[in-house]
């Protein structure tokens, strides 16, 4: 009677020992079902799933016996066969069609307690934690990585009530110091093919309305209307109408002066540099102005910008922009409008962002980043990068910093 069997083989890791277990394997007749492989600091880890003619115990007495005889003596694999029960493989298979998440860690490093931490949250809501991976490079996460650390879950479970997992998760964060990102596994994770970026806050570290104002001395005046905007409170287009009337009569020099001078996000150049090699479309879609979005398309390698056009007449800003005003509906459709125009679904699509006027674009796409936000858009959004730079999306993307390092 055929047996379905659990086979561990573990020990020091050697070259030949997959060929010896597979020959061993076909001599005891057995047929392959499933199987996994582990290297770590020298160890290895092997588990297979097999069906055999013999129990557990006479199947692991003949398994032993052919790798003993293949010369692998004391450097060998110690050997455990534990019988599959019929229930126990039925229940595998229900969990295996189960909905799966990814829950990523991100922060500069990690604190002792998030495992006891992610933990207690995947069981609070049925979910069991399938694998766990590093992604970040770096000799340890305890220490500071170069690019930050991150380890991802891979959790499985019965359909959650993901807004709250996700709220609960944001909390989880905000008590470590840490970035809890929790997303559907879907096929299109490592095959999305556009990216947008909101400029001010998030491309660069500052809000160029807000330097045009500096220089032309009503700074309070026009930051204080674009605090409240970002927070949501005020209308944008509204606000923005009122903020560019008090730049009227500024000279136009002063542009070139402010481009050259832009700081930039950090983690802004690698993470374009990447995206590039990995055959992404880029765009900046902004609701600042197109003369700073060029600066950066010229710079960084943009494949397309869409924001608003400053009027300039006799050398000084007027005061006023080219219609339509890019606000929030306005991002969202540029988001849309460039995936229909590539024929790419929705999913395929990312946007970045830190304000309230990017969280229609946030929803939007197929999957939508909070960068650094104000509370109201990191409640509101489906992911939150806080704790690390701009390049921190290639760890939500699922890329590790070996497949990186290749690029």
């Amino acid at each position: 009677m055929t047996q379905r069997l659990l086979i561990r083989a573990g020990g020091p890791e050697h070259p030949g020992q997959l060929a010896a277990l597979g020959a061993a394997l076909a001599v005891c007749q057995a047929r392959l079902v499933d199987i996994h492989q582990h290297c770590a600091l020298g160890h290895v880890a092997f588990e297979m799933l097999v069906d055999a003619e013999v129990g557990a115990d006479d199947f692991k007495s003949q398994l032993q016996g052919h790798l003993a005889a293949q010369g692998l003596g004391e450097q060998g694999l110690a050997v455990e066969v534990d019988a599959v029960a019929a229930g126990t493989w039925q229940t595998l298979e229900a969990q295996a069609e189960m909905p799966r998440l990814i829950l990523t860690l991100l922060a500069p490093r990690l604190p002792s307690g998030i495992l006891a931490d992610v933990g207690e949250l995947a069981a609070a809501h049925g979910l069991s934690v399938e694998r766990i991976a590093r992604l970040s490079g770096g000799d340890s996460l305890d220490e500071q990585p170069p690019h930050g650390a991150c380890v991802e879950f891979i959790l499985r479970g019965a359909a959650v009530e993901l807004p709250r997992l996700r709220e609960q998760a944001l909390a989880l964060g905000a008590r470590q110091g840490v970035d809890v990102a929790i997303q559907e596994d879907a096929l299109w994770r490592r095959h999305r093919r556009l990216i947008c970026f909101d400029m001010d806050s998030t491309l660069i570290q500052a809000e160029v309305i807000d330097e045009l104002a500096r220089r032309h001395g009503v700074y309070d005046e026009v930051a204080a209307v674009t605090e409240r905007s970002m927070r949501g409170e005020l209308d944008f287009k509204q606000s923005f109408r009122e903020r560019m009337a008090k730049l009227e009569g500024l000279d136009e020099s002063v542009l070139r002066e402010i481009a050259e001078n832009l700081p930039l996000m950090d983690g802004v150049e690698r993470l374009m540099a990447h995206l590039k090699h990995l055959g992404y479309r880029t765009a900046i879609i902004s609701g600042g102005f197109t003369y700073f979005a060029r600066y950066l398309q010229e710079r960084l390698g943009f494949d397309e910008i869409h924001a608003n056009e400053l009027v300039v007449h006799e050398g000084k800003i007027t005061g006023e922009v080219r219609e339509p005003i890019v606000d929030a509906e306005r991002k969202a459709w540029w988001l849309g409008e460039i995936a229909r125009r590539e024929g790419w679904n929705m999913a395929q699509t990312i946007a970045v962002g830190d304000g309230a006027n990017d969280l229609k674009m946030l929803e939007s796409a197929g999957l939508g980043i909070a960068f650094r936000a104000k509370p109201l858009v990191r409640q509101q959004a489906q992911q939150s990068i806080s704790t690390l730079g701009l390049d921190a999306v290639l760890y939500l993307l699922g890329y590790h910093e070996d497949e990186l390092a290749r690029l």
